[in-house]
Parts: C-alpha cells; sequence; structure tokens
C-alpha cells in the first residue's frame, strides 16, 4: 500500500480527538458571547467536517467502481488458470486481452494504494484482492516469458567454417625433445582460419515474437516482479549459450582436466577454443547482447544485469581454458598455439569491453585482460624454453651420413612459421627486452651498419633479435653434434649441410627481411668454408700420391717404376676406401652436391690424368687400373646415401 497517515493515528489519537470536542461543546453552553476570532475558528472547524464527510462518501462510490473493474480483470485473468494451454498460443487476441486485464490489475492496486485506505475496511479487503490476482497473473506471465523464449529460439548453425573434427586436428606428436624423425614442415602450418571477421547480428529469437517478450516483460517490470522476469530470461538464455558452446564443441574442462591431456588432444582443443572464440564473442554474445536490448531496452540496467549473469558463466568457460593453457607446462610445440590464442583473444578484447562495457560486466574485461597477460608471459615463457631445448638436445651417436639433422629442420621449419607472428612477438618482445637486455644470447650476431642502410630494419626488431640468438644456439649445438664424427671430413660435410640449409630456408622465405643479407653473406661464407675443408680433409693426402716429389731415382733424373707401381697402388687403395665410405655420406641438396662433385673432380681427376699422363711410358698398363674417365664418373657417386665398392678389375 502507499504511504499515507491516518486521520485517526490510533486508539490513543481517538480518544484525545473525542475529549478536545466535548471539551468545546461545554465552552460552548457556558460561554454565550463569541469573539469574531472564535466564530472564524468555528467556521473552519465545520468546512472541514463538511469536506470529509464528502471525501469519505467520494471514496466509497470509487471503491465500488474499482471493485466492479477488478471483477471484470480478475475472471478473464482466473478464466486462464484452470486451462491448461499457453495464452501465447491461443493467438495474438487472446494474448493483447490477457495482457490488458494484467495491466488493468496493476493500475487498479496504484490507486487503491493511493487512497490511504483504513485497516479492515472495505478498500483495504479489495487491495489485498488485487494484490492476489496480480501475483496469479504475474506467474503465469513468467510461465508465458518463459515459454515464448524457449518455443521460439533460432538454431545456431555456424555454416561458414566446419566445427567438426576433421584430419587437420591430426599434427605430428613429435616434440623439440625428440628429433630422430624428421618433422614435417606442413604440421607445423597454422590454422587457415582468417584472423579478422565481420560483426553481425544474428537472431537467437524468432523476430515475431519480441514484440510479446518485450511486451511482458514491461508488464513485470512495472508491476516489480523484476526479479522474477529476470531470473526466467536469465535461465532459458544460459541454456541456450551452454548449447551454443556445445555446437562449437567447446566442453566443459576443468583446468586440471586440460593439464592432463596429451599434446595431440590439446593441440584439437586449441584449435576448438581459436575458431570459437571468435564466433561465440562476435556473433554469438553480439546477438545476445542486442536481444537483452530489445527485450529490456526501455530499462537498461536490466538489459545489461540479465545479459551479464546469462553470458557470464559461458565466457568464463572459455576463458577458463585459455588460464589453464597459462600454467600448464611451456613445452616448444605449443608456442604457435599459444600465439593463435594471445592473437585471438588480443583481437577481440575492443568487443568484449564493447559487449560489456557497463560496470556489472567489469568481472568479465578483468577476467580477459589476466588471461591475455598470462598468455603473453607464456609466449615469451615458452619461446625461452625451446631456445633451452635447442641448447640441451644432445646425441650420443652422430647422425647418418652427416645430412641435413632433424634439429636444424625442425628449428627452421618452426622459426619460418613464426615469421607470420612477428608484429605479435616484436609486442610481447620489446618492452621485456628493454627491462631485462640480458634475456638476448651473448652469441647473438650484433646488426651491422650495412644491415640497417639496406633498409632491412625487421632484422634489430625482437623478432629478429631473438631469432639471431635462436640461430646462434642451434649452431653451437650443431657444433659439438659434429664432433661425434671421427672422420673430420664428414665433421666439416655435416657442417657444410646444415648451414646451407640454414641458410636457403633464410634467403628463399619471408626470414630474410628477419636475418637480412648481411647474415645471408655470412653464412654463405661459412658452408663454402667447410666445403673448402672437406675437400683438404678428404683428398689432399691422396693428391700427394700424384706429386712429382719423390719419384725420380737418386742416380738418374728418371722416375723410378718402383716408386710409381707403390703411388699407384697407394692412389686405388686410397680412392676405393673413400668412395667405399663417402658413397654412404649424404648431401641432400642436388646443387650443392653436383657443385662439390665438380670441384672435387676438376682436382683429383685433372691430377690423375697429369700424373698418368707424364709416367705412361715408365708404368705397365696392369699398374693403372682405373683411367680418368673411370675416376670422373666414379666421383658422381659420392654422396648419394647408398654404400658402394668399387669393381676389383684391372682398366682393360
Amino acid at each position: 500500500m502507499g504511504d499515507c497517515k491516518s486521520v485517526a493515528p490510533g486508539l490513543e489519537g481517538e480518544e484525545n480527538l473525542i475529549a478536545a470536542a466535548q471539551h468545546i461543546v461545554k465552552a460552548l453552553g457556558s460561554n454565550k458571547n463569541l469573539t469574531d476570532d472564535v466564530r472564524k475558528i468555528l467556521v473552519d472547524l465545520g468546512t472541514q467536517l463538511s469536506t470529509i464527510t464528502i471525501a469519505d462518501e467520494n471514496k466509497s462510490e470509487g471503491v465500488n467502481e474499482i471493485e466492479d473493474r477488478l471483477i471484470a480483470a480478475q475472471d478473464k485473468v482466473m478464466s486462464w488458470e484452470a486451462d491448461q494451454c499457453m495464452v501465447w498460443d491461443s493467438g495474438p487476441e487472446e494474448a493483447a486481452e490477457y495482457l490488458k486485464a494484467v495491466e488493468e490489475v496493476r493500475k487498479l492496486t496504484e490507486v487503491l494504494e493511493s487512497l490511504c485506505l483504513n485497516k479492515d475496511s472495505e478498500g483495504d479487503e479489495l487491495l489485498r484482492r488485487a494484490y492476489d490476482v496480480l501475483q496469479t497473473a504475474m506467474a503465469r506471465l513468467e510461465e508465458e516469458f518463459r515459454y515464448l523464449l524457449f518455443q521460439n529460439r533460432q538454431p545456431f548453425e555456424p555454416e561458414h567454417m566446419s566445427f567438426r573434427s576433421n584430419d587437420e586436428d591430426v599434427v605430428d606428436e613429435g616434440s623439440i625433445i625428440s628429433f630422430e624423425d624428421d618433422p614435417v614442415e606442413d604440421s607445423l602450418q597454422t590454422d587457415s582460419i582468417s584472423r579478422s571477421s565481420e560483426d553481425y547480428i544474428i537472431h537467437l529469437v524468432h523476430p515475431d515474437v519480441i514484440p510479446d517478450l518485450k511486451s511482458i516483460a514491461n508488464l513485470m517490470l512495472s508491476s516489480n516482479y523484476d526479479q522474477e522476469c529476470s531470473q526466467a530470461y536469465i535461465s532459458v538464455r544460459k541454456d541456450a549459450l551452454d548449447e551454443c558452446l556445445s555446437i562449437l564443441e567447446m566442453e566443459k574442462l576443468s583446468i586440471e582436466d586440460v593439464l592432463k591431456m596429451e599434446w595431440a588432444g590439446l593441440n584439437s582443443k586449441i584449435r576448438r577454443w581459436v575458431r570459437a572464440m571468435k564466433i561465440f564473442v562476435r556473433v554469438y554474445l553480439a546477438s545476445e547482447k542486442w536481444l537483452s536490448d530489445q527485450v529490456f531496452g526501455e530499462v537498461g540496467s536490466v538489459s545489461s544485469a540479465c545479459f551479464v549473469e546469462a553470458s557470464r558463466a559461458s565466457i568464463f568457460q572459455l576463458l577458463n581454458f585459455g588460464e589453464a593453457i597459462v600454467i600448464g607446462p611451456h613445452k616448444p610445440e605449443k608456442l604457435m598455439r599459444i600465439l593463435d590464442m594471445y592473437e585471438v583473444l588480443a583481437d577481440l578484447l575492443p568487443d568484449i569491453d564493447g559487449i560489456y562495457q557497463e560496470d556489472i560486466g567489469s568481472s568479465v574485461r578483468t577476467e580477459c585482460r589476466e588471461v591475455l597477460g598470462g598468455l603473453g608471459d607464456c609466449v615469451r615463457a615458452t619461446f625461452l624454453e625451446f631456445e633451452n631445448a635447442i641448447a640441451s638436445n644432445t646425441s650420443t651417436n652422430p647422425f647418418a651420413g652427416g645430412g641435413i639433422h632433424p634439429l636444424t629442420r625442425y628449428v627452421m621449419n618452426y622459426i619460418k612459421i613464426l615469421t607470420d607472428y612477428s608484429n605479435t612477438i616484436n609486442l610481447l618482445f620489446e618492452d621485456h627486452d628493454r627491462a631485462d637486455p640480458g634475456s638476448l644470447s651473448s652469441n647473438t650476431s650484433p646488426v651491422t651498419e650495412e644491415e640497417n642502410k639496406s633498409g632491412r630494419s625487421s632484422c634489430s626488431t625482437p623478432t629478429g633479435l631473438h631469432f639471431r640468438a635462436l640461430i646462434s644456439v642451434l649452431e653451437c649445438n650443431l657444433e659439438d653434434k659434429s664432433k661425434l664424427y671421427r672422420d673430420v671430413a664428414l665433421q666439416h660435410l655435416f657442417l657444410m649441410n646444415n648451414i646451407h640449409y640454414m641458410t636457403e630456408k633464410v634467403k628463399n622465405s619471408e626470414l630474410r627481411d628477419v636475418f637480412g643479407d648481411e647474415w645471408i653473406r655470412k653464412h654463405n661464407w661459412k658452408f663454402q668454408q667447410h666445403a673448402m675443408n672437406y675437400e683438404r680433409a678428404s683428398w689432399s693426402s691422396i693428391l700427394l700420391l700424384l706429386k712429382e716429389e719423390g719419384i725420380q731415382n737418386s742416380n738418374s733424373n728418371s722416375p723410378s717404376k718402383t716408386v710409381l707401381k707403390d703411388r699407384l697402388r697407394s692412389f686405388n687403395v686410397a680412392f676405393e676406401e673413400l668412395y667405399k665410405s663417402q658413397t654412404a655420406w649424404l648431401i641432400p641438396d642436388s646443387q650443392l652436391r653436383d657443385e662439390l662433385q665438380i670441384s672435387t673432380s676438376l682436382k683429383v681427376v685433372q691430377a690423375y690424368r697429369t700424373f698418368v699422363g707424364r709416367h705412361n711410358p715408365h708404368i705397365s698398363d696392369k699398374h693403372i687400373k682405373y683411367s680418368p674417365d673411370d675416376l670422373q664418373n666414379f666421383l658422381l657417386d659420392l654422396f648419394e646415401g647408398s654404400p658402394k665398392s668399387l669393381p676389383n678389375t684391372h682398366r682393360r
């Protein structure tokens, strides 16, 4: 009831009023001469008594009219209580009449509350009846509200993107700690999902029922049943949001569940999370906010509260997954996926701020920033863990054939893909490196003045500096691995292969802009030096056998046949041993292999041809096992990775 002061506030007040009236009557009986002031007061008192009498008569007449109106509205409301059907299933006219009747009851309660009715009066009893009818109607409207929201939900079908499990979710399970298998470069490729998406609204509830929902909400709110209306809305929409996550294949996982997952399963879950976040925030949450505004638009605070309460659990479910990734182990194979998570959340942050801009949504905005910051820290920690894993990768046996080590392939493919995230890496490492200059490896190659002048300024970016540090660690590791070979020539061949692979990978990809031309020139020189050192270690002792020194007889200037025979025999043995071992060695790059074969052939075949040609008169054909053309053909068999032996026959 409305606040009002009673004419007789209590029994004690009524007795005082009676006593005062009796005192006035007694005074009037004993005093026949009244002054003008007294007469004026008595006239005012009479007027007031007349007004009270008329008001009571009018109030009585008003209550009777209100009762008639209440009975009519009550009949309409109560007629539906015995019916199991829903009002809105009976058509728009019936629904409109029902709303009109409930609105009538609401207005009548307001009128009755304003009349300042006495307790236990006829009007007070009528007010209680009005309250009962209104409560019954509100319970019915709450049920109808839920029904309309549920029955008119629109199917959520993100047809523009597939969320079903497929072969793309199957990835290489090898980690940086195990390099025995050659990782496939494509297995590290990131999702083909676009990194930008347009905001757009979809109808989560059929648009035809929005006016009905709005009418019910307005009536319930104006009747002070806002809590019941809000809870009904939140309950239905919360279930719809859970269903949306289910469609997006985002199951509810605790942090413990995430931490226990194997990498193959976790990788698939992260891929889905990245795709789902964009759809959920930019499409579903944006549409959910629009729906809430449409239904409760005239009361903004209720709209915001309903939206936040309905969506909070769902958005926190997604953010909790990000938190679990943050606190999990910083394994190098997770870095690209964590970067994907960081980028999508950073990209969505303005959307989330806009959707949850009111104070009631501050917890969501705060949680998003905390998870984003944690993912940034996780990226830095995982990158440094990758560097540590490279440094600590040890081998007990040399890599067969001296070819390109799996570690080299993995690292180069890894950082090649990381170039797609250069802007993000620059952002995450820039402030960190400024605060902690010691975070960069001491082996990092400095950026030269020539590189800066060449326009490749990205060499000095955080990405460039950290990639250089990473490659320096890799080169040190390869140096250690080369020492596992007993043959010095094979040590140089191994380093030549790996540095050449690194250089070509940089030169022919986006890594060129990160490392710069000076780095490429320096490493071209490095692998060429190892090629020269290979030739010296392999062929110097053999070529010495074809030198003229020590061939002449001491008594004459003619060559010693014995020495010539011994030289040729030693050359044949050395060449055969080298052929047998170095055909098992491997140079995977065909161009590099051809260049080294040609370089070797020019030196060895020419020296052999000259030696045999000069001393042919002094050497029997039976001592010349191979012709120069034979040697040239045999040299083409080197570095194929398949051991062979020369035929043990003399040249015919």
